[in-house]
């Protein structure tokens, strides 16, 4: 690779950096063709996008970026691959999926909305992460069931108007 070629790369991985606020960096090699298929399926079908990348343009490319990616750059050995969400949990329910068969993809780090997620012992928490989703989904019901409540009480009160006649 040419050092005209590394510093368009360089540009266009800070520039996709700055779009995005879920980034999961993981190691899949070892992985066999077929695995590795299902895996960049399955992660098409969720809106992720998987890209391998090289450790020192990443490095380059958060260093470039606006965003502070902290310590996340010290995960960037070996082979490394980059998954990029919109949702927070959805590439470690993917890489935790995959897992159930093997051990690879191993987890690296991730940034998740500015935060800095380092080792694989924290894929378990990261599962559990809600999507922004999730959340307003649960407002939104727990601000119903009060009004439900009062409705159904309205509905169950016996008219006076009726009992009168």
């Amino acid at each position: 690779m040419t050092r005209e070629e590394k510093s368009i790369a360089i540009k266009d991985l800070t520039a996709q950096l700055a779009d995005v606020n879920v980034i999961y960096l993981a190691d899949i090699s070892g992985l066999d063709a077929d695995t590795t298929s299902n895996l960049r399926r399955a992660c098409f079908k969720a809106g992720i996008k998987l890209e391998v990348v090289k450790n020192t343009l990443l490095e380059k490319a958060m260093e470039a970026s606006d965003s502070d990616f902290g310590d996340l750059s010290t995960v960037l050995k070996g082979n490394t691959s980059m998954f990029i969400a919109d949702t927070a949990n959805g590439p470690a329910k993917i890489i935790k999926e995959f897992r159930k068969n093997g051990e690879k993809p191993l987890f690296k780090g991730a940034y998740i909305n500015q935060e800095i997620y380092i080792g694989d012992n924290l894929l378990d928490s990261l599962v559990a992460i809600k999507s922004k989703e999730e959340v307003i989904g649960e407002i939104i019901g727990l601000l119903q069931s009060p009004a439900q409540r009062v409705i159904a009480a309205l509905k169950n009160q016996p008219n006076k108007e009726e009992g009168a006649e």
